[in-house]
């Protein structure tokens, strides 16, 4: 069973938007700080953004401030990272991974398998 599935990944064109979710299963989200990372072949994997456990705070790497935008729903065990304004640049497959430790974590739990965002016209 795999600890964490993420959706919501697609084609679409640049300026458009997403929503990907980072779905929990087999364990409880709400004590986790969770992350989002970016990977594309010969790239560098780069985390995008991290929320804490309560949603009180976000952080994000500084290419997509003010156009992505993380939030969570522990009663549905969920987190989501709004992706707005989309670049070609951010094409990349998008992981989410959970953590004990607070943002940005050293060390993660869980991972999830990602789901892919291709920006192209």
């Amino acid at each position: 069973q795999v600890p964490l599935v993420e959706s919501g990944g697609g084609l679409v064109q640049p300026g458009g938007s997403l929503r990907l979710s980072c779905a929990a299963s087999g364990f409880t989200l709400d004590k986790y700080a969770v992350a989002w990372f970016r990977g594309a072949p010969g790239k560098e994997r780069v985390g995008v953004s991290c929320i804490s456990s309560n949603g009180n705070s976000s952080h994000y790497t500084d290419s997509v401030k003010g156009r992505f935008t993380v939030s969570r729903d522990n009663a549905k065990n969920t987190v989501y990272l709004q992706l707005d304004s989309l670049k070609s640049e951010d094409t990349g497959r998008y992981v989410c991974a959970a953590s004990l430790e607070t943002c940005p974590p050293l060390r993660y739990d869980y991972w999830g398998r990602g789901t892919q965002v291709t920006v192209s016209s």
